[in-house]
């Protein structure tokens, strides 16, 4: 549900909107690049990694449709959506601080726990947050720079520990349990921006108010669980045919996706160091090379999201994402036949471009198709479409890890370019959704 009216904002005004976006995705970043080593340091076994990996998924499918139909209902005087940025920041800053100081693998599982909670708490709101602020001309701009922001804090989020390294910290200086001391300080890093941020945007980018009516509208039909309840219900049966034609292609984009970010450190390790013993120098020498690559492809990700809009503009969205996902696809499985570190960077190009349009054009595609509304409700059913391919990666992978890809982290690699370029195929076959883009003047 949104007012009738929405003022043309300036480049600079989207920018400051989606500044809060940098901290969630500077902790998605740490995540993705330092959670598999965590575990391994703590004992983890590689075939069961991706069960540890639960807390995303889970969290996801359960938070973020109820906490989307929640935001669309809110009428409080912070407005409907910033309630829900500030507590979801609050319990991420929290839990990257207690992270690295894990004892146990039990405790480290926990807390992800909650740090995915409070992301997902934060995560869709602040993308029904876009469609609330701008007008249909400019949601594709706003989105693309969310996209610029994933890419910037996870290239600042994979190249902290090198950073650090850089600037004089031992790398090879560990605590007790066996976690780096470049790693407890990232994280440190990161409870920073995830809260800092959040208070950025919200500071400069009050949200619309709603009018009479619309807050008339929310009265009727008032916040409570049943009316959560039927709301998401009615939403899953009145789904545009568009949005279903994305839940295929986010299947197979999501599964690979999981599959590298969990796979990649232990693909590295046995590629150039033939180990996947955490407690050896070569894998945490191949954790600060999935740092450089993951830094290098966010990157990527952050300087092609803007070079992009043209792009976006003149073939539209759908096109462009499945060249992207194709080019990821092909780069994936070209890394474990890679033996230089130094040509490690050239694949990384593709899944930097295809990142940046992960993070951007499917949410243009699905906010041109839905109804103004309930962009809260919706926004947090394709969230969904992105947890389920999660989740269904962690309970069938360490199935069939040991047979059919013979316990080989790069086979894991492998099956995940194979399945970006099934998704690529799947993304060009979504009805076409392309509208105008412009920038703000």
């Amino acid at each position: 549900m949104t007012t009738l009216h929405k003022p043309h904002l300036s480049f600079w005004q989207i920018i400051n909107m989606n500044v809060g976006f940098f901290g969630i995705q500077f902790s998605f970043g740490l995540q993705q690049s330092n959670m598999s080593p965590i575990y391994g340091y703590l004992g983890a076994d590689e075939a069961s990694l991706p069960y540890l990996w639960l807390a995303g998924p889970m969290t996801g499918l359960l938070v973020q449709p109820i906490i989307g139909a929640m935001s669309d209902k809110t009428t409080s005087k912070m407005g409907r959506r910033t309630p829900y940025f500030l507590i979801g920041a609050l319990l991420c800053s929290l839990a990257l601080l207690f992270m690295p100081f894990s004892p146990t693998l039990w405790m480290a599982a926990s807390l992800l726990w909650i740090l995915d909670a409070g992301n997902n708490v934060t995560m869709e709101p602040y993308r029904a947050f876009v469609s609330d602020k701008l007008s249909a001309v400019q949601t594709d701009i706003g989105f693309l720079v969310q996209s610029a922001f994933t890419g910037l804090a996870q290239t600042l989020a994979y190249l902290s520990p090198v950073i650090l390294v850089w600037i004089g910290m031992n790398k090879d200086a560990v605590n007790s349990h066996h976690i780096p001391y470049i790693t407890i300080t990232a994280f440190i890093i990161g409870a920073f921006f995830s809260l800092a941020s959040i208070l950025w945007s919200v500071k400069t980018t009050p949200e619309i108010p709603l009018n009479a009516e619309e807050i008339a509208q929310i009265k009727k039909n008032p916040l409570n669980v049943k009316s959560v309840a039927v709301e998401i219900k009615s939403a899953f049966i009145e789904m545009p045919l568009v949005m279903k034609q994305l839940a295929v292609m986010m299947l197979f984009q999501w599964y690979a996706m999981f599959c590298y970010w969990q796979y990649i450190t232990l693909s590295l390790s046995t590629t150039f160091f033939g180990t996947t013993d955490a407690s050896t120098q070569g894998f945490r020498d191949a954790a600060l090379i999935n740092a450089k690559i993951g830094g290098f492809y966010n990157f990527m990700s952050f300087v092609t999201a803007f070079a992009m809009i043209p792009i976006v503009r003149r073939i539209g969205a759908k096109y462009t994402h499945a060249a992207c996902l194709t080019l990821a696809g092909l780069a994936m499985l070209s890394i474990p036949s890679i033996h230089n570190q130094n040509l490690l960077f050239i694949p990384m190009i593709g899944v930097g471009l295809a990142w940046a349009s992960i993070m951007g054009n499917p949410y243009s595609m699905l906010a041109h198709a839905i109804p103004k509304e309930r962009v809260g409700i919706y926004m947090g059913i394709f969230n969904m479409f992105i947890v389920v391919p999660m989740f269904i990666q962690i309970m069938t992978l360490p199935l069939y890890y040991k047979s059919w890809l013979h316990g080989n982290p790069e086979n894991v690699i492998r099956l995940a370019g194979a399945l970006l370029l099934i998704a690529a195929l799947a993304g060009a076959l979504v009805s076409n959704t392309h509208k105008k883009v412009t920038i703000g003047k």
